[in-house]
C-alpha cells in the first residue's frame, strides 16, 4: 500500500514567519508533527511519503504513486485544504482526513471519503481494520482520550528537515484551565496526560540521528499543566540531553502561573527553554472574568512577565479585543501593557468563537454567530456580533497593530526587553546560517528599511551593554519586520470589517 501524507499550505499569517524565514533561507516554521505521528501509527509494511506543501509542491507523480491520500490541517488551512482535496479527488484518489480542521467542522467536507476524527491513537485503528477488510466507513469518531504512553515516535525520516526553522515534540495533552474561548479542553480534556521522559528522550535521539541540530518547539498547550511530572521526569532528562547533544534552544506554551513558582523558571532555563508563549488576553479584569481566565485575574501581569524575562525566559503573548465588557479605552490599555511588559511577540486578535467551546455555545444561543472562525488569530475578523460598535472595534483593533509594530514603538519595546532580559545558560550556537541572517538583516533593515535608524541604535547599544544578547536582538528585529509586514497588509486591505 502506497500512502501519501499531505499537509496543506498555510496562508501568510502572524505565525507563518514567512518574511522572517527568508533571512535564514528556510521555508516553514515546523514540520507537520500530527501527520508524522499518524505515519508511525500506520502498518509498518505500508510505503509512506510526506509532502508538506509549505516546503514543496505536490507533483502529479506523487498522486500517481499514491493508492491512498491522508490529509491533516488546522482551521487556518481551510481553503488550501479544500483545494488539495479537490485535486486529489480529480486524480481519482481516496482521501482520508483528520486533525483540528476536520474534527471541528466535519460537515464542511462531504467530498472526503473517510473522516478519522479526534485523537488518532483511538480512531485510526478502527479505520485501518475496516480498510483492510475493504469495509471502511465514511466517518470514525474517537471517544474519550488516548493514553499517550502508547503513542509512537513521529517518523521524522519522512521530512526534509533542512527546510524548517524548528523541530517539534509533544510531552503532554490537555490543560487544567478552562478558558471559555479555547478549544483545547474540548479536544484534549482538563487532566493533562503526559508521555514518559523515556519517550521524549527517544524522540530527541531520533531527531538527532536525522541530523537535526536546531531549536525544538514543545507543542503542548500548557507544558506546566502537570508541574510534578515536568519537574520530576522531563526537565532532568532534557538537562542531561543538552549536556550530551546540545545546545538546542527550546520553546513552548505555558500559563502565567509559571511566574508564581520560585524554582520552575530556573529549571526550565537550565533545561534549554528560552521562550514561552502565554495567553495574557487582556489587562482588564472584567474581560478576564468574562472568559473564565481565572489564572490571570487579580495579579500584576507586567511584573509576572518581567520576572520570567529576568529568569531567561522570553515571554511571547496572546491578546484579545472584542469582549462584551471591553470599553473604548481598552485599545490604548492594550498598547500600554504591551509596551510596559516588553513582550516583543504580541499576537493581538479579535475574539472568535470556535466550535466546541463554551463561548461558541453562548454566542449560538444568543444568535450572535456570523459565519465561521478563520483560525487566523491576527486577520482582524470575528464570527461574533460585538456589543461595541463594529466600526469602532475594528478601528481600535487596527490602531493597536499600527502602534505596537511601528518601528519606533517596536524598537522602544526591544530596548526595554533587552534591559530586563537575562540570557539563559543554554543559547543557540552561532552557526553560519545565523551569521548570514545577521549580515543580511543588517543590510536589509539597517540600510534599506524604514527602521534603519532604530536598528543601528539597537545594534550599537546591545553590542556595548548586552553583547550576549546581540544575536537575539537581531533575531527579534527580523521578527519585527515580519510582524509589521503582516499587520500592514491587514490594515491596508481593511480585512475583518
Amino acid at each position: 500500500m502506497n500512502v501519501l501524507l499531505v499537509y496543506p499550505e498555510f496562508p501568510e499569517t502572524f505565525w507563518s514567519l514567512r518574511h522572517a524565514l527568508r533571512f535564514v533561507r528556510q521555508r516553514a516554521v515546523t514540520p507537520p508533527l500530527g501527520l508524522l505521528t499518524v505515519a508511525a501509527l500506520l502498518p509498518p509494511q505500508w510505503n509512506k511519503r510526506l509532502v508538506d506543501l509549505n516546503v514543496q509542491p505536490l507533483g502529479s507523480g506523487d498522486l500517481e504513486w499514491a493508492e491512498l491520500v491522508m490529509i491533516s490541517a488546522m482551521v487556518a488551512q481551510r481553503e488550501t485544504a479544500q483545494a488539495l482535496i479537490a485535486r486529489c479527488k480529480a486524480a481519482g484518489r481516496k482521501v482520508v482526513a483528520g486533525g483540528p480542521l476536520f474534527s471541528s467542522e466535519p460537515e464542511s467536507f462531504p467530498q472526503v471519503d473517510h473522516l478519522v476524527l479526534g485523537e488518532a491513537e483511538l480512531s485510526l485503528p478502527d479505520f485501518l481494520a475496516d480498510w483492510q477488510r475493504t469495509a471502511a466507513r465514511p466517518r470514525y469518531q474517537a471517544e474519550g482520550f488516548a493514553d499517550i504512553h502508547d503513542t509512537p515516535a513521529p517518523l521524522w525520516e519522512l521530512a526534509d528537515l533542512r527546510h524548517y526553522g524548528c523541530a517539534s515534540i509533544q510531552f503532554s495533552r490537555g490543560c487544567p484551565f478552562h478558558c471559555d474561548f479555547c478549544s483545547v479542553t474540548a479536544m484534549f480534556g482538563r487532566r493533562p496526560r503526559t508521555k514518559t521522559a523515556a519517550q521524549v528522550r527517544a524522540e530527541l535521539e531520533t531527531l538527532h540521528r536525522c541530523g537535526w541540530k536546531g531549536g525544538i518547539f514543545f507543542v503542548d498547550d500548557n507544558l506546566i499543566g502537570n508541574k510534578r511530572e515536568l519537574k520530576r521526569d522531563l526537565l532532568p532528562v532534557l538537562t542531561q540531553w543538552q549536556k550530551e547533544h546540545g545546545p538546542a534552544p527550546l520553546n513552548t506554551q505555558v500559563s502565567i502561573n509559571l511566574a508564581d513558582d520560585e524554582t520552575l523558571p530556573r529549571l526550565m532555563a537550565q533545561a534549554g527553554f528560552d521562550t514561552v508563549f502565554i495567553g495574557i488576553e487582556t489587562p482588564d479584569n472584567s474581560g478576564l472574568a468574562e472568559c473564565s481566565k481565572k489564572q490571570n485575574q487579580n495579579r500584576d501581569l507586567v511584573a509576572d512577565v518581567k520576572r520570567l524575562h529576568r529568569a531567561g525566559l522570553q515571554v511571547q503573548g496572546g491578546f484579545i479585543v472584542g469582549f462584551d465588557s471591553d470599553q473604548p479605552s481598552i485599545f490604548q490599555r492594550q498598547i500600554d501593557f504591551i509596551q510596559k511588559s516588553g513582550i516583543m511577540t504580541a499576537m493581538v486578535g479579535r475574539l472568535q468563537a470556535i466550535p466546541g467551546t463554551q463561548l461558541y455555545e453562548r454566542m449560538k444561543q444568543a444568535d450572535r454567530l456570523v459565519g465561521r472562525s478563520t483560525g487566523d488569530n491576527v486577520d482582524g475578523s470575528s464570527n461574533i456580533v460585538p456589543t461595541m460598535d463594529a466600526r469602532l472595534l475594528q478601528e481600535g483593533y487596527q490602531s493597536i497593530l499600527r502602534s505596537i509594530y511601528s518601528p519606533r514603538q517596536y524598537y522602544r519595546r526591544l530596548h526595554r526587553f533587552l534591559k530586563e532580559y537575562r540570557a539563559p545558560p543554554i543559547r543557540a550556537p552561532l552557526t553560519f546560517r545565523r551569521i548570514f541572517a545577521g549580515a543580511w538583516a543588517t543590510w536589509r533593515l539597517g540600510f534599506w528599511g524604514r527602521e534603519r535608524c532604530h536598528y543601528w541604535k539597537m545594534l550599537l547599544w546591545t553590542s556595548v551593554r548586552r553583547p550576549l544578547n546581540l544575536p537575539l536582538a537581531i533575531q527579534l528585529a527580523i521578527y519585527g519586520y515580519h510582524y509589521r509586514r503582516v499587520c500592514e497588509l491587514l490594515i491596508s486591505d481593511g480585512a475583518g470589517s
